[in-house]
């Protein structure tokens, strides 16, 4: 293209992609200007101008304003600047998509009477502090004149319900019937009901004592490391197998004040097999489950992203093998 030669507007917009009309627009707006206008009134472009409208023609593409394009050619902002507050307003866009996708999918499954549309779009579009409102008094209510520790109290509810950044169309979902379900007074009332009659068992007191809710943070922070060392490709008999066979035997003989031994640890590498096997039990059974708490975690789970979490924590075999790898506190 020659520097110095001026094209006809029919021709810029040959090489520009743009219509004439779009060229003749943004020259009445100030946006790009045309290098000479002749006599008859018709605009002549520059290489230069013709460069600056392809410029603007993608920036219109990539769906920027026509303020912020003029206040980026005018210098007033840099590029970085302009791309960074589009990208801010593109995922507050996709945010609400996700939410209205989610109240459509739910309606559509549920069949949705037309007066829950608009509970179910706020419940989509719900602040932090109002979801922790909502949780907050729901736990108030079902956990009145439960005799649990608070710490127990505290494992149970799992910490605040946070939805990510940017939550998937299935947490979105989940999040929808959860509210729906803990504003319920008929639900509210079925889980206090079933709470009740889980802690006033004997012993109930004891198992969820402050006390044992150190026994189960600690035993489950080894199988943490576990289920680390097996993902990380750890063989069972390596040395790491060696250090978390013997926290584990340390802990479990603790608990039930048994000196180590290759009996004793014998007995732990089979009954880590019978724990994954109730463990896989009991995550079947609360995907089918009708028991109003039980809905409650599955839907909880899936909201903080710990339904993932517990499909892919598998550290039970690596476990019983190291286990029987070393028999005895001599070997560890």
């Amino acid at each position: 293209m020659n520097d110095n030669r001026l094209y006809a507007i029919g021709e810029v917009a040959r090489r520009t992609g743009l219509s004439v009309s779009a060229i003749r627009f943004y020259s009445d707006e100030g946006i790009v200007a045309p290098a000479e206008v002749t006599a008859a009134g018709h605009r002549l472009y520059d290489v230069h101008a013709i460069a600056r409208l392809e410029f603007v023609g993608t920036l219109r593409e990539l769906d920027a304003g026509l303020d912020d394009i003029r206040r980026l050619l005018d210098g007033r902002v840099t590029l970085s600047d302009l791309a960074t507050a589009h990208l801010l307003r593109l995922d507050d866009q996709a945010r609400r998509i996700r939410s209205r996708r989610a109240v459509l999918r739910t309606i559509a499954r549920q069949h949705t009477e037309a007066e829950q549309v608009i509970l179910m779009h706020k419940l989509a579009g719900m602040s932090d502090d109002e979801r922790d409102r909502l949780m907050d008094d729901f736990w108030n209510e079902i956990s009145e004149g439960l005799d649990v520790s608070p710490d127990f109290l505290g494992i149970m509810r799992n910490g605040p319900l946070v939805l990510p950044d940017e939550p998937s169309t299935e947490q979105l979902e989940a999040w929808i019937e959860l509210a729906n379900l803990v504003q319920d007074a008929h639900f509210r009332r079925e889980v206090k009901e079933a709470l009740r009659d889980t802690f006033s068992t004997p012993g109930a007191a004891i198992m969820t004592s402050a006390e044992m809710v150190g026994v189960f943070e600690r035993g489950g922070a080894i199988l943490t490391r576990a289920h680390e060392a097996q993902r990380a490709g750890a063989p069972a008999d390596s040395p790491l197998g060696r250090e978390i066979a013997g926290l584990y035997a340390a802990h479990l003989g603790e608990l039930t004040e048994t000196p180590d031994s290759v009996e004793f640890r014998a007995k732990l590498a089979t009954d880590v097999l019978a724990i994954e096997q109730m463990y896989l039990e009991s995550r079947e059974e609360a995907a089918t489950s009708t028991d109003p708490f039980t809905r409650y975690q599955s839907l909880v789970a899936i909201i903080d992203g710990t339904a993932e979490e517990a499909a892919e924590f598998k550290p039970f075999a690596w476990l019983s093998a190291a286990l029987s790898a070393f028999t005895s506190s001599k070997d560890s």
